[in-house]
């Protein structure tokens, strides 16, 4: 069994992933809460960073020492957020139609397995590499562009928590810091931390290796197409909609990408 997960990655990945997830499932189910839903997507990257370097059994080079740390950095980050907001907040409101319908909670940890297996392909490939040669280029470009996102997410984060924090802006919507530049800012600096992590990844690829790409693009599609944007374009059309201020702002300010806000009328 030991050789199995040293000589198979990926297929490691999927189980670790899928052992993680289903504990936290079993937990929540149990207790019919939400609590942990948006906290265990970001420990099962927490746990399955270092569970995977050291399940690998290589000799370990920098870049993936450096890999394994970053990963557990932003999840981390991301985690004490996550469970920051949930304390606050009190529940979910997604999971008011699945929290009591086990299939329908089930599915959600099942996608959410698959989810973070994906996007962590690269990762769990790089594991494979061996310290032949040193490619600082795109290691200290790849790091760059994880740090980029790394520190734009946190910030975003801060900046929408702080400001849905104070009593006064209660029933607004946030535009202040980098919620001014964009409508997602905080999407856009996690679809840069993977993209970073694939760039580092990028000189050990070859053949059916490069379809790791997948991991990047899923969680790139995840967040434009799926669960991120879409669910919060359509939540604050409900609560904002009517409002010609909101109008304003979400026809003058970027979608994703910070960029300068058009003129307002």
């Amino acid at each position: 069994m030991i050789l199995f997960i040293q000589s198979n990655p990926v297929i490691s990945s999927l189980i670790f992933s899928f052992t993680i997830n289903m504990g936290f499932f079993a937990f929540a189910a149990t207790l019919k809460t939400d609590k942990v839903t948006d906290l265990s997507y970001s420990l099962s990257f927490f746990i399955l960073a270092p569970v995977l370097l050291f399940s690998a059994g290589n000799s370990y080079i920098l870049e993936q020492l450096f890999l394994t740390i970053s990963i557990m950095i932003w999840a981390l980050r991301l985690g004490a957020y996550l469970l920051k907001r949930i304390i606050t907040i009190g529940k979910d409101d997604r999971f008011d139609d699945k929290r009591n319908d086990f299939l329908k909670f089930l599915k959600f940890w099942i996608l959410q397995t698959l989810v973070v297996w994906v996007v962590m392909l690269p990762f769990s490939l790089f594991l494979t590499a061996r310290p032949v040669q040193t490619f600082p280029g795109s290691t200290i470009t790849g790091l760059s562009v994880f740090l980029s996102g790394l520190i734009i997410e946190s910030f975003s984060d801060a900046q929408k928590f702080t400001y849905r924090s104070k009593e006064g802006n209660k029933g607004h919507w946030v535009d202040t810091g980098l919620w001014r530049y964009s409508r997602h800012p905080n999407y856009f600096g996690e679809i840069l931390v993977w993209w970073g992590l694939f760039i580092v990844v990028i000189p050990t690829l070859s053949g059916w290796g490069w379809l790791t790409v997948l991991g990047p693009v899923t969680i790139t599609l995840f967040l434009l197409k799926v669960s991120g944007i879409p669910l919060l374009e359509i939540q604050n059309e409900k609560k904002y909609g009517e409002n010609p201020e909101f109008a304003s702002y979400r026809k003058n300010t970027s979608l994703l990408i910070p960029l300068p806000t058009r003129r307002r009328k």
